[in-house]
């Protein structure tokens, strides 16, 4: 497997499904197929938080596959334009694995 299966929630509830490479980040992929919602200015240098997300469920619990954010991550998703919840994370800090197929994500009503 090369590449995995990213199911993208819009703010307006429309649904996006688009591939993504192994080794590639969440924010990449969502780049790549011209997800809007995604606005990745600082290129996933961690220097801003403009490719904010909410991960949807079996992902978001510990269980899902997906390793937990870092010190810095978590510091960064305090300037989010949208509320943060606990399932908050930056698209550029997941790391997309085969375990991470069919991974759902629910983009915010904005990144600004």
């Amino acid at each position: 497997m090369t590449t995995i299966t990213i199911n993208f929630i819009a703010a307006d509830g429309s649904t996006t499904s688009a591939k993504g490479k192994i080794g590639k980040s969440l924010m990449e992929a969502a780049v790549s197929a011209g997800i809007d919602g995604i606005a990745a200015d600082c290129g996933g240098l961690l220097t801003c938080a403009t490719c904010h997300v909410y991960v949807q469920e079996p992902f978001a619990s510990d269980a899902g596959n997906l390793p937990p954010p870092d010190g810095e991550e978590l510091g960064m998703i305090d300037f989010t334009a949208a509320p943060h919840r606990p399932t908050s994370r930056l698209s550029c800090q997941i790391k997309l694995t085969p375990a991470l197929d069919g991974l759902t994500v629910e983009l915010p009503a904005t990144q600004y």
